[in-house]
């Protein structure tokens, strides 16, 4: 296909310079593929257990918790 062809044409109206504009932009942002998310970066185990919530707590709960946290699991 050379430069000459045109890409797409209007069939039907008068569309301004602004709307001819829009539907270029639209038509090339269509075009582009969609970027793969991102995946959320691994936390340390470190990092994980400081979190509220994590289920990789360092205390155990109860009345003696911070006691039996320093005791092998």
């Amino acid at each position: 296909m050379s430069e000459a062809d045109p890409q797409f044409s209007v069939v039907r109206g008068t569309p301004t310079a602004e709307e001819l504009a829009a539907l270029v932009g639209v038509l090339f942002a269509r075009s582009r593929p969609a970027a793969a998310p991102t995946p959320a970066p691994r936390l340390s185990p470190w990092v994980r257990a400081a979190r509220p919530g994590a289920g990789g707590a360092l205390v155990r709960p109860g009345a003696d918790g911070w006691r039996a946290s320093a005791l092998p699991r």
